[in-house]
């Protein structure tokens, strides 16, 4: 009876709540409370605007320090040379003018096609989904006041029958298509797409992608913030001091709020120096493997990244992906040794010699690759959090099939900004 009277309280509760709201569908509160629930219980009781960064965050004017080149005076083997081989963050331009995103990726015709399909923009603390239908979502994004929003990072939209047409609304650039994990079975590989779609102040943590991958990521609407710090600083100094983390300490806006200023401080160690940018629409972010990275939203965005392995950095893939996915690794060296065997003398090397020229941090980040909705490979334990995209340091068990897994779960690449791995 009490339980009873308990649980009509609460919905009574949600009923006035929701018409308090700025919301224009009249079950949007409901789903978004439920979602942010199971998201991030922990925030249930202290609420989810309490700190009024809607009003009161503000970011300083961005220090650009990033190089641009336009796509047109870029070749794949140049590319491969002065930035990947070398580990050079850059922005190509122009790799947008004929995708059919440009034309489609709209809140309002996103919000419209698909309104009735589910998207990740989160997990529980059993790390499964957390998902909305996008006409909630959407609701939600453009009416939100939240400190650190829900934030779509979505994994598997091109699997599903009704959402797969997004895939073919972009092409992966030429720089990036020579992905040696399309060697391995496509039910095998670790998630290694995502959808991207969040309101300003969603983003993702500071986190290295996973298994020593690079990723690319190309915004479609709206602005990113970007700071990206070399391997070799400590996770010590790039991420947020414990007194420091507050009530969101795996998110993106935090880390702005806090690291953010020492890094941009006279006494900040020159040999790590950072690189600033802000990405504007129709521009890709080239994220080199190992590279600390940290993202926010300015505004309303939509995006689409992936995580990948080349030529040039499967010398740091193979060690880390033989030590944290044994079973991928043994499937993908058949393939490799049937389809591309010129690359069996880098995987030896390697496997001698072990990762030398890249900071070890992989159980400090998270990365697209590694947050992902279902994760593959389950009995291989071990989520290499170097930005498995977007994830940067927080492990989780959850358990499968009897078996422990740890998930490292990824900032960008897990709906919501968790210290993992990857990209923005």
């Amino acid at each position: 009876m009490l339980a009873s009277l308990a649980e009509f309280w609460d919905d009574m509760k949600l009923e006035l709540m929701a018409l308090g709201s700025d919301y224009k569908l009249p079950r949007t509160f409901r789903k978004v409370d439920e979602a942010k629930r199971k998201a991030r219980a922990e925030l249930t009781k202290f609420g989810w605007d309490t700190l009024g960064y809607s009003e009161d965050f503000k970011l300083p004017p961005v220090k650009d320090t990033i190089l641009r080149i336009d796509c047109e005076e870029l070749t794949v083997d140049e590319f491969r040379e002065k930035y990947e081989r070398t580990r050079t963050p850059i922005i190509i331009t122009g790799l947008t003018k004929n995708w059919q995103a440009n034309e489609k990726w709209t809140l309002e015709r996103i919000a419209r096609k698909y309104r009735n399909q589910k998207f990740k923009c989160g997990e529980d603390d059993d790390g499964f989904s957390v998902k909305l239908k996008m006409k909630y979502y959407h609701d939600y994004m453009v009416n939100n006041i939240d400190d650190s929003p829900l934030y779509i990072f979505d994994s598997s939209f091109a699997d599903r029958h009704k959402t797969k047409q997004l895939r073919e609304d972009y092409e992966v650039p030429k720089y990036f298509e020579d992905d040696l994990f399309n060697y391995a079975d496509s039910k095998k590989r670790p998630p290694h797409r995502w959808f991207v779609m969040g309101p300003a102040r969603s983003g993702t943590a500071i986190h290295i992608d996973p298994l020593g991958t690079s990723a690319w990521n190309t915004l479609i609407q709206g602005h990113k913030r970007w700071v990206l710090i070399p391997p070799n600083a400590p996770r010590d100094i790039v991420k947020p001091l414990s007194h420091e983390k507050g009530k969101h300490p795996s998110e993106g806006i935090t880390w702005f709020n806090t690291v953010y200023k020492r890094v941009r401080s006279p006494g900040w160690p020159q040999e790590y120096a950072p690189i600033e940018c802000i990405q504007g629409p129709g521009e890709t972010m080239f994220v080199p493997a190992g590279w600390w990275h940290v993202v926010l939203n300015e505004d309303h965005t939509i995006a689409v990244t992936q995580n990948y392995c080349s030529i040039e950095n499967l010398h740091l893939v193979w060690p880390k992906t033989v030590k944290g996915r044994p079973k991928l690794s043994k499937h993908w060296l058949k393939r490799i040794t049937a389809e591309r065997p010129e690359l069996l003398p880098i995987i030896r090397e390697c496997s001698e010699n072990g990762i030398n020229d890249m900071n070890d941090s992989s159980s400090d980040s998270s990365s697209s690759s590694s947050s992902s909705d279902d994760s593959s490979d389950d009995d291989d334990s071990g989520c290499d959090r170097e930005d498995q995209g977007s994830c940067s340091g927080t492990t989780r068990k959850r358990k499968i099939s009897g078996t422990m897994k740890c998930e490292e779960q990824c900032p960008e690449k897990t709906s919501r900004s968790h210290e993992k791995e990857s990209c923005a």
